[in-house]
């Protein structure tokens, strides 16, 4: 059950696209609003699933030993002389 109500003010052309958008698919324009808010700005658990998969996903790449990344650090930090 929807509580929430919002008002937004757009202009005639984007009302225009809403409507007929809403229309061709069978829905409300209240409905194709909320799917597009779902899309757009995802939940925070759906977006960290995505970032995982993006990741997981990626190419094996060489990557340095600890030690490697140790000493790059402290020469970043000027710690090494």
């Amino acid at each position: 059950m929807k509580t929430e109500r919002l008002q937004v003010l757009i202009d005639a052309a984007q009302r225009d696209r809403l409507e007929q958008t809403a229309s061709a698919r069978g829905v409300s324009v209240a409905s194709l609003v909320r799917t597009a808010i779902d899309v757009v700005y995802p939940p925070l658990a759906t977006e960290r699933m995505r970032a995982a998969a993006a990741i997981l996903a990626a190419d094996e790449m060489d990557t340095p030993s600890v030690g490697e990344i140790a000493r790059e650090l402290d020469d970043l930090r000027g710690r090494r002389a």
